[in-house]
């Protein structure tokens, strides 16, 4: 073993060899999943390791916007994920105390689409790993670890991974990192993170139980303190999100539960008995560090990285999941072209970049303008800005031109079904949907 990258030569002993197959997906994430599902409905055999053995932990990012659902329902996995208990959202509000300051509202975009999503992942992750489990060439590694790649002359060949059963190479033409933020695959790669610091605030999430008490939008409570984001999550709660200054978190944490407690019902008074009910200790509080990111590179020869391994963002906006399902969308053919012609070449890879770079760059930039716009200070001056803006986007076509590219993207990312080979008839679940 190489010790400076973490990579394996070919002289790996047969004695830990694991399965063969075209693709190794690394992370069963929405990325991971939903790639493995494509390719699996292109005939193409897939190897899908993850780290857990279970689905039921806690998630903060659950919200599909337009895109995420469309690509869903191509996959005909969105009204089984859907089933098993989710939230329809009308849109985006920004709020100061009781006046609306900005009201996006998707409930002007066509249909069938017309709302977000707040849906648990865990329903997302069984719905998509059930239809992979019935289609051949699918094997699924759960409770494995990566902990080497294997590279043959300058190409990734394979990954080494640990579980239950010790030590397992997976052979294979394409490694796919979509293992998370803090991606092992990137690491191990020797590809750097590419992390920014582009947002001034960290968030301090948590859940409170809210029967009867849902809003139906994402709301984001700008306040004399911090500003604190919202949304309705199933079942019958709210997921709260309070805006911090980057690294504040160790100095208020020490102060104790009752400060902390304090300080987040005078923020959100319409949700005091909430918090007082659900919120006890520090330890229901996580804190999340936010970051943007864009790893240093991609792709290389036999190896590609998407979603979060990829690039990273703030849950402003609700972007993290469609972003990924978009990234697997895209990679979906591409891999299928390269298999088919038995060439992985990291030159192969080179459509994916070219339409997911770009369209990634401009959420980016989005996003710090809407952290800007949202979290940064008030005044006479800014909130007439803002109130210029809600008008614009409320009464104008400009504004429905960017209330579907938050929710779809640019451009729009369809699934290849006409690449499916086997599986129920593609399409199923969709009724209609804008083509821009």
């Amino acid at each position: 073993m190489d010790k400076t990258t973490g990579t394996t030569s070919s002289g790996t002993p047969a004695s830990d060899e694991g399965p063969h197959t075209d693709v190794c997906v690394v992370g069963g994430g929405p990325a991971g999943l939903a790639l493995a599902l494509m390719l699996l409905r292109s005939g193409v055999r897939v190897t899908l390791l993850e780290k857990s053995a279970r689905f039921d932990r806690a998630f903060r990012g659950e919200i599909l916007q337009p895109g995420g659902q469309r690509i869903l329902g191509d996959l005909g996995v969105l009204a089984a994920a859907r089933a098993a208990g989710a939230c329809e959202l009308n849109g985006f509000q920004l709020v100061d105390r009781d006046r609306v300051l900005l009201d996006i509202d998707y409930r002007r975009l066509p249909a069938p689409y017309r709302h977000l999503l707040a849906m648990p992942q865990r329903h997302l992750l069984d719905a998509l790993l059930e239809r992979c489990r019935a289609l051949p060439g699918f094997r699924f590694l759960d409770g494995h670890r990566i902990g080497a790649l294997v590279e043959e002359d300058g190409r990734i060949t394979g990954a080494v991974a640990h579980g239950p059963g010790g030590r397992r190479t997976v052979r294979a033409r394409v490694v796919v990192g979509a293992d998370g933020r803090f991606s092992k695959t990137r690491a191990l790669a020797g590809i750097g993170a590419g992390r920014v610091e582009a947002f001034e605030h960290d968030v301090l999430w948590f859940t409170v139980r809210a029967p009867g008490r849902q809003t139906g939008y994402v709301r984001i409570h700008r306040t004399a303190g911090n500003p604190v984001l919202v949304h309705d999550s199933h079942p019958d709660r709210l997921q709260i999100g309070w805006t911090l200054p980057h690294r504040s978190w160790p100095e208020l944490a020490a102060r104790g539960i009752d400060e902390v407690r304090r300080e987040l019902t005078t923020a959100l008074p319409q949700f005091a008995d909430l918090i007082e009910d659900s919120v006890s200790d520090l330890s229901d509080l996580s804190l999340l560090d936010v970051y943007a990111g864009k790893a240093d590179a991609w792709t290389r020869d036999g190896l590609v990285l998407i979603g979060d391994s990829a690039h990273t963002h703030s849950p402003l906006g609700a972007q993290g999941i469609n972003l990924a399902l978009q990234d697997a969308a895209v990679l979906h053919p591409v891999l299928v072209a390269a298999l088919r012609d038995g060439c992985v070449d990291q030159a192969r890879f080179a459509p994916y970049l070219e339409t997911r770079m770009p369209a990634v760059d401009v959420v980016m930039r989005m996003q710090q303008m809407q952290a800007k716009g949202m979290f940064g200070t008030g005044g006479p001056v800014a909130d007439r800005l803002r109130s210029g803006v809600a008008r614009l986007i409320r009464h104008s076509p400009l504004g429905r031109k960017i209330t579907h590219r938050v929710a779809y993207g640019h451009p729009v990312v369809e699934v290849r079904t006409d690449l499916f080979t086997t599986g129920p008839t593609a399409r199923a679940e969709r009724t209609g949907g804008p083509k821009g």
